[in-house]
């Protein structure tokens, strides 16, 4: 007779409902009761109707999210997924994230009604994202100039890829007028900006702050999109329509711009191991000729030599031309790997910036300026060009 332990029973049951895409991600309406907020910032509690009730958990990274003062007997609206607890036998609603009912239960809804009508479109078909490429040369950015994220997104990509040229398309990000700007923006990049990809970013905020992002209009016109994208709104815990149609989904606008890029010390560390591979391959291809010259060299003092010798000539000669063949195959593949690397970073160089209309503002004591902040009426500057350079003074 067949027989299982608990445990067996409990995980393949854990198992049944992790494979459930209904329970992946569900919002679940109804009244709040047993509610706990322990002192590690974790939320316990009970949702319930008049039929069932379901226990919840939301840990404290989902939990310092919630913008509303939830308390027992308030009818609410959880969304999480639901799974089991093995160490008790329990199934609950591991939440992240929690909305009062009402006027935002109705957003909700509205969201669904969307997100549903879209994907029987196939609008958020896996087959038809495009690939996001590995080197871009220009990043398009479509988001508010006035943004932290657009500032986040400049730090990130000065950090991690300097060489990429970065292009603000910019638009309002929230208001009823921003789908229709979003657009004209992603219009903008695909009327000849000639970008490889688009970063579409926004900060977080509340439902109400986030809801231009689940505009029908835009979400036709992401998809319809040229260009890959990649979307960057809101925190980790959001979503939105346009996170489901863009070909990546970052949970920041900071993830957004660390997705969009390679990183420039990876770049390096591959430009090193390249470089003591192709070191290595030479010492043993050498090695190995070596080994061979002396077999044949002991194969002489047996036989006839001049026999001897002939057949080690012709040995040596197509060993040579295999060992010969094998290694400019591998040299050239190593040495493309090299260039490619090499003119990734010597694209960064400076002089190449300066040459594409850049300049380099400092001080009289040769420190680089970066703000208005660092300077003073009558102070004395240099700017320095890709030729030539200039001494000014701050007027104002």
């Amino acid at each position: 007779m067949q027989s299982y332990s608990v445990s067996e029973i409990t995980r393949y049951i854990h198992g049944l409902f992790d494979g459930d895409p209904m329970l992946a991600a569900v919002w679940v309406g109804g009244e709040v009761s047993n509610l706990t907020k322990a002192r590690s910032g974790h939320w316990y509690f009970t949702i319930k109707d008049a039929g069932a009730q379901l226990r919840c958990v939301m840990f404290r990274s989902a939990a310092r999210f919630v913008r509303s003062d939830i308390r027992a007997g308030d009818e609410i609206l959880v969304h999480g997924r639901v799974s089991v607890y093995e160490a008790r036998g329990e199934y609950q609603l591991y939440a992240d994230s929690i909305v009062a009912a009402g006027s935002q239960g109705d957003l909700h809804q509205q969201f669904e009604a969307l997100k549903a009508r879209l994907a029987a479109e196939g609008l958020f078909e896996q087959a038809q994202k495009q690939p996001i490429p590995e080197f871009p040369r220009r990043i398009g950015v479509v988001t508010s100039p006035t943004a932290a994220a657009w500032q986040d997104i400049q730090n990130v990509l000065e950090r991690r890829f300097p060489m990429v040229e970065v292009l603000l398309s910019p638009t309002l990000v929230q208001g009823s007028e921003a789908p229709r700007q979003i657009i004209r923006a992603l219009e903008r990049l695909q009327r000849g900006a000639a970008v490889d990809v688009i970063v579409l970013a926004r900060g977080g905020g509340s439902l109400e702050d986030l809801w231009c992002f689940n505009d029908e209009g835009l979400a036709r016109a992401l998809a319809a999109c040229d260009i890959p994208v990649i979307s960057g709104v809101g925190h980790e815990i959001d979503f939105t329509i346009v996170d489901f149609v863009a070909d990546l989904r970052a949970p920041t606008p900071s993830a957004a711009a660390e997705l969009a890029t390679p990183n420039r010390e990876d770049l390096l560390l591959d430009l090193d191991r390249l470089q003591l591979a192709l070191a290595a391959h030479f010492r043993g291809a050498q090695g190995e000729r070596q080994r061979d010259l002396h077999r044949l060299q002991s194969g002489l003092r047996f036989g006839k030599p001049l026999k001897a010798l002939l057949q080690a000539r012709a040995s040596t000669a197509e060993l040579q031309g295999r060992g010969n063949r094998a290694l400019a195959a591998r040299l050239s593949r190593l040495r493309e790997r090299l260039n490619a690397a090499g003119q990734a970073l010597e694209a960064a160089h400076p002089q190449h910036i300066l040459a594409r209309g850049y300049a380099l503002v400092s001080d009289e004591q040769g420190a680089l300026v970066r703000s208005a902040a660092q300077v003073s009426r009558n102070q004395r500057l240099h700017i320095q060009f890709e030729q030539d350079g200039l001494q000014v003074r701050v007027d104002d």
